[in-house]
């Protein structure tokens, strides 16, 4: 019975007998670590929660592509004011609370397609005509974003200029499967974008794992290599218009080891 139960266990990722190891960890920290790239970053946004760094590098950006929006809508407002199409999916929000100027479709994005859910790539190629503009992504979907980071097309995920993630449930990066999962939504990511900027959601507390401070909630952005001008180390954290996502909670760093 114990081996039965230990056999599916594993299936589902929870090894008992095996935890992702410091070392690894520690290498997927340094591999999404952010850099100064040579482009200054503006805040766009609330002032608070939906509010985030982004470079400041939008000249013929065509679209900005947000799925979840959670009906706030200030940092898809600052993207129409620089002359770009926005387009929101979000399945939890009703049409009439989104403003008409902004292209919306009540749906949760998802690798399968059908009458509650849409692909990224289906999602693009039945909004633009144009198959090669760059593009904006803001995605925030609460943990579905991995699923979806991985299966987006190559040729889609670099016609985003720009990208940015939250990325939610890191207090668990010592599980194997979500180690894994992780490892090779970062290693896409990475493979044509660099980190510019990690930002720690102060609606969760930093968790210890085995002695590595980790936030379980991190917004992330990324600028496109072929946009970046320099590449150096960056150590400004927090940024001077980095700002709690959350009144009343405690404030929270980006811990020395995510940038030195």
């Amino acid at each position: 019975m114990k081996s039965f139960l230990r056999r599916i266990l594993h299936l589902l990722g929870f090894n008992i007998n095996y935890k992702v190891e410091n070392t690894k960890i520690l290498t997927l920290i340094e591999s999404i670590r952010p850099y100064d790239v040579g482009v200054d970053l503006i805040r766009l946004g609330a002032s608070k929660d939906s509010g985030y760094l982004i470079p400041n590098d939008f000249k013929d950006i065509e679209a900005c592509f947000s799925p979840g929006c959670d009906n706030k809508f200030q940092f898809e407002e600052d993207c129409y004011k620089r002359q770009m199409k926005v387009f929101i999916a979000d399945r939890t929000v009703k049409e009439i609370n989104v403003p008409k100027k902004f292209n919306f479709i009540e749906k949760f994005i998802n690798p399968v397609s059908n009458e509650d859910y849409v692909s990224m790539d289906k999602w693009v190629s039945n909004t633009l005509n144009n198959k090669e503009s760059d593009l904006i992504l803001q995605m925030d979907i609460e943990g579905d974003e991995y699923i979806n980071l991985l299966n987006i097309s190559d040729d889609l995920l670099d016609r985003f200029r720009i990208i940015v993630i939250e990325f939610h449930h890191l207090e668990q990066l010592s599980n194997p499967f979500f180690y894994n999962t992780v490892s090779s939504v970062f290693a896409r990511l990475l493979k044509n974008h660099t980190c510019v900027h990690i930002h720690p959601n102060n609606s969760s507390k930093i968790v210890n794992i085995n002695g590595i401070k980790v936030p379980p909630l991190i917004e992330v952005t990324f600028l496109r290599n072929d946009r970046c001008k320099k590449k150096e180390k960056r150590t400004d954290f927090p940024h001077k218009l980095d700002a709690d996502c959350v009144d009343g909670l405690e404030n929270i760093k980006l811990p020395e080891i995510w940038f030195k």
